[in-house]
């Protein structure tokens, strides 16, 4: 190929290119579109972020400059800790034991529901048996049944039996769980081949040995993503607990309603006894969400396989 032949290329892949990336004009339709994209972004940035924004920036501040400076001023690191103060004053540290008492509640439940769960999903994915199509009927229909209306039948049950301000009284219908066999189902049907679990069978492997060897070091993703759901669920209840285990055997998420309670604002006949301002009451709803967030920060790896975890069949 001659000098001449290889520059007359070479111009015809630059101009080539240049075309390709030359921007191309947009139709009103697709501004239209692009502009709704950005309009919903923006609303979804204001509607959510500010405000958690203002929530990690009032513990830094007093009443005063709460309701008076700019909404995203921040305050000083001597407010905060005069905050923090306050806060470990109420009741002589109460805060410490409603975190206590929502650790071991979460904590006892979590381990009851991946007892239960994995397992049971296991059993409905690969197992054939009597009853299987039922079982997991059973199991759709009562994921669509709220939580709060099982709170009053499961108070007359655990009444009965004379729970009522026992941690079990938290702690087993914590554990009743159906939507993580759900999970625990369609992960083993879609991202564990049967074929290597009836390999493991032919080698001699019991029923057992082929769960707990095979199948349980696969399911390391839907464990952690059962596992999230059910502590953040757990921690973030209130209804259940505030009826089961009033007064100091209460979580964090009832002690939040108490410490409003006594906050002037939204309780004026709370001004003769002690008070919380806002900054602290702020400050204790930090609290009461970090630990949920430490755990995600440091699972996330699991929780997105899990996630994306049997979005395919084999």
């Amino acid at each position: 190929m001659s000098a001449t032949e290889t520059a007359t290329l070479l111009r015809a892949d630059e101009r080539a290119l240049a075309a390709r990336t030359r921007r191309r004009r947009l139709t009103p339709g697709e501004w239209l579109g692009r502009a709704l994209v950005v309009a919903i972004a923006l609303f979804f940035v204001v509607f959510f972020l500010l405000p958690l924004v203002w929530l990690l920036l009032a513990p830094t501040k007093t009443p005063r400059e709460l309701l008076l400076n700019g909404p995203f001023d921040f305050g000083a690191f001597s407010t905060l800790a005069d905050n923090w103060n306050a806060l470990m004053a109420f009741q002589n540290g109460i805060v410490w034991t409603w975190l206590g008492n929502a650790a071991l509640y979460t904590g006892g439940a979590l381990i009851l529901t991946l007892l239960v769960t994995i397992p049971a999903g296991y059993a409905l994915a690969m197992i054939d048996f009597r009853l299987r199509r039922t079982l997991l009927a059973v199991t759709l229909v009562v994921m669509l049944i709220p939580s709060t209306a099982l709170v009053l039948p499961t108070f007359l049950e655990l009444s009965a039996v004379r729970l009522i301000g026992n941690p079990l009284a938290v702690i087993l219908p914590f554990s009743f769980f159906p939507f993580g066999v759900y999970l625990t189902y369609i992960y083993f049907s879609t991202s564990i081949s049967k074929d290597l679990l009836d390999a493991a069978r032919i080698d001699g492997a019991g029923e057992w040995r082929v769960f707990w060897r095979v199948a349980m070091p696969l399911a390391t993703p839907v464990i952690a993503l059962v596992g999230f759901f059910n502590v953040v669920g757990n921690w973030n209840n209130y209804f259940l607990p505030f009826v089961m285990v009033p007064g100091r055997r209460a979580p964090i998420q009832v002690g939040l309603a108490e410490l409003l309670s006594n906050v002037p604002l939204f309780n004026p006949t709370s001004a003769g006894s002690v008070t919380i301002e806002l900054p602290v009451l702020a400050l204790a709803t930090l609290v009461s969400v970090l630990p949920v967030l430490i755990i995600f920060l440091f699972s996330q790896r699991f929780l997105v396989t899990g996630m994306t975890a049997g979005g395919t069949k084999e």
